[in-house]
């Protein structure tokens, strides 16, 4: 479960998909499984969460690793780039951006 605090030492990533009603849940349960197989296994991860808007036409990807080189070794390794192609296969686009958290309320 994340834990949230500004003078937390983590690497933040959000990553935002766009998608559809119809393959919303497809995408869902590919993220799902990705992180139950692959993700949440690689050296560096702390924790992740899922959002789904009320819509099914955006899903928000909250995760926390150790180290921002981690992530990026993470997102290099060949299972990982296989499955962004199947990511991209059921959105319309994606796109993680690494964050500080500058405030907690």
């Amino acid at each position: 479960m994340p834990n949230i605090t500004v003078s937390s030492d983590l690497q933040t990533v959000v990553t935002t998909f766009e998608t559809s009603p119809g393959n919303c849940q497809d995408l869902l349960e590919a993220l799902e499984d990705a992180y139950g197989k692959f993700i949440s296994k690689q050296p560096g991860f702390v924790s992740a969460a899922l959002h789904v808007n009320d819509a099914q036409t955006r899903i928000a990807n909250y995760s926390q690793w150790r180290r921002r080189e981690d992530f990026l070794a993470m997102l290099r390794a060949p299972e990982m780039r296989a499955t962004n192609r199947t990511f991209n296969s059921l959105c319309r686009s994606f796109e993680p951006v690494l964050y500080e958290v500058a405030a907690v309320f």
